[in-house]
């Protein structure tokens, strides 16, 4: 480890700009994107603005800590899916699932009714192709100049990260389970 000196001084200038609704994405193969996203609502949610979070792989009676907290402070999540792939029974169920639950978190975001919408997993049904891309394009360009959107899950297209306004790439160094450990209560679930 280096050690640094502190700054002394603001190391940026504040921003000029008009506040305004901004597209965040958290991708890549590390662990954090859905937590990070649920960080930025529970934030919302503390101050006072509305939230919906949609889940598209989670199931609709999911109850992992965030379902839990979320109950408590007031904060709206769907499950929209019916699990990851490997443990669907029917593939074509999953994509419809993931249509109809789009079709919800579309009109969400158009209606100006959230400060914050989160799409989690939302990457997932769209490498698929059971989502079309052009559609999530087309409501993240329509969406009212207030509203957030934060998109979550792995391999996100760079159609998206071409129009976000901000991106981080959660990248693996290394995790637990890759040693054989399982996960563990009210850190992965």
């Amino acid at each position: 480890m280096q050690i640094e000196t502190p700054p002394s001084e603001k190391p940026y200038e504040k921003p000029e700009g008009e506040r305004r609704g901004l597209v965040i994405v958290n991708t890549g193969d590390g662990k954090g994107k859905s937590t990070a996203a649920f960080g930025l609502a529970f934030r919302a949610t503390g101050r006072g603005k509305a939230v919906k979070v949609f889940q598209f792989m989670k199931v609709p009676s999911a109850r992992f800590g965030e379902h839990r907290l979320a109950d408590q402070v007031g904060l709206a999540v769907e499950g929209l899916g019916d699990g990851f792939s490997w443990k669907s029974r029917d593939l074509e169920h999953s994509a419809q699932l993931a249509r109809d639950g789009w079709a919800k978190a579309s009109a969400a975001i158009l209606s100006g009714e959230y400060f914050l919408v989160v799409l989690d997993e939302v990457t997932y049904p769209l490498i698929y192709g059971w989502l079309p891309l052009q559609d999530v394009l087309d409501t993240l360009a329509r969406r009212p100049k207030d509203v957030h959107v934060c998109l979550t899950g792995r391999r996100c297209p760079q159609e998206i990260i071409d129009v976000a306004d901000t991106v981080t790439e959660m990248k693996l160094i290394k995790h637990a389970f890759q040693a054989g450990i399982p996960a563990q209560r009210g850190i992965e679930d």
